[in-house]
């Protein structure tokens, strides 16, 4: 595979990732939170089975070294696309879509809290001026006249989202160690659907026709979206492919124009901007580092 095509596939994950939130945000005043995760995770697995059946790794890609990571990440994961789907349903989706980008930068500090890794002042630099951004992007929703306890709850959704986000990226560094990038998004997308019936007693309803097919709709895009963004990272890599995560704002501006009559504020653009500056500032900067310390390896080596 090219990087072109992991490109191509990386933008592919970005357009079905952000339609698929649309999906959950059309259903979100008739289906309760629970339910919606539950569509989203059941009905992403059998697009997950049969991609692992077409590349012949259905018998070796589901295995685990130890169940316990995976249901951890399960928990984790499944709470942040709670909270996010909680806030489709409370805010409007390019909001969503900018707030969302707070998740890379806590990373970065939780990278060094947890895992030790070295955080330089640039990096860190980046990172508070990229949170600034999102505050940017808060202002309008905070202070607009008829701000209510929706809004608030909605930004409280999205920003618990984000830093649940950032800890199962954590947590999915240290998984990668020993187990395999296919059972790691197999067992997340069957832990999650297993939760989501947790909350069957708490309001599930029987929905309209068009309804369930936008929830089912979302499920098979979600799932098809997540093959997408896991070949793409098989063709190429990591930070080249990384910025193309920024793209996400253009569709979600554009399809909250048109499906939801969601107008962007002048604030929300600029705090964008400057949280998807920072976003690449990190990314480019991490890919410096990286050729830097690839280049001094062969120094390192004994001679003789």
């Amino acid at each position: 595979m090219t990087p072109l095509r992991g490109i191509a596939l990386k933008l592919a994950s970005v357009v079905l990732f952000v339609g698929m939130a649309a999906l959950i945000k059309a259903g979100s005043a008739e289906v309760p939170t629970g339910q919606a995760v539950f569509f989203r995770s059941f009905f992403a697995l059998p697009v997950i089975l049969v991609w692992l059946i077409w590349r012949g790794d259905l018998s070796t890609g589901l295995r685990v070294r130890d169940p316990m990571l995976h249901f951890l990440r399960g928990i984790i994961g499944v709470s942040a696309m709670g909270c996010n789907f909680a806030a489709l349903g409370l805010l409007p989706l390019p909001e969503v879509t900018a707030l969302g980008y707070a998740a890379p930068l806590l990373t970065v500090i939780f990278a060094a809290l947890m895992l030790g890794e070295r955080v330089r002042i640039f990096r860190l630099s980046a990172v508070f001026v990229g949170l600034f951004g999102v505050g940017l992007v808060m202002w309008p929703l905070l202070t607009v006249s008829e701000v209510n306890g929706m809004v608030l709850t909605g930004i409280g959704f999205v920003m618990t989202s984000a830093v649940l986000r950032a800890l199962s990226q954590i947590h999915i560094r240290r998984m990668v160690a020993t187990e395999q990038t296919s059972a790691i998004v197999f067992y997340f997308s069957l832990t999650s659907t297993v939760l989501a019936l947790l909350t069957l007693p708490f309001g599930w309803v029987i929905p309209t026709g068009g309804t369930a097919a936008m929830l089912v709709a979302a499920g098979l895009i979600g799932g098809v979206a997540q093959i997408c963004i896991t070949s793409a990272y098989r063709g190429a890599e990591a930070a080249l492919l990384a910025p193309f995560d920024y793209a996400s704002i253009l569709f979600a501006i554009l399809i909250g124009y048109i499906f939801f009559d969601e107008v962007p504020t002048v604030m929300m653009l600029l705090g964008s901007s400057v949280v998807i500056f920072s976003g690449i500032a990190i990314i480019l900067r991490e890919r410096y580092l990286g050729l830097k310390r690839h280049r001094a390896r062969p120094s390192m080596t004994p001679q003789g």
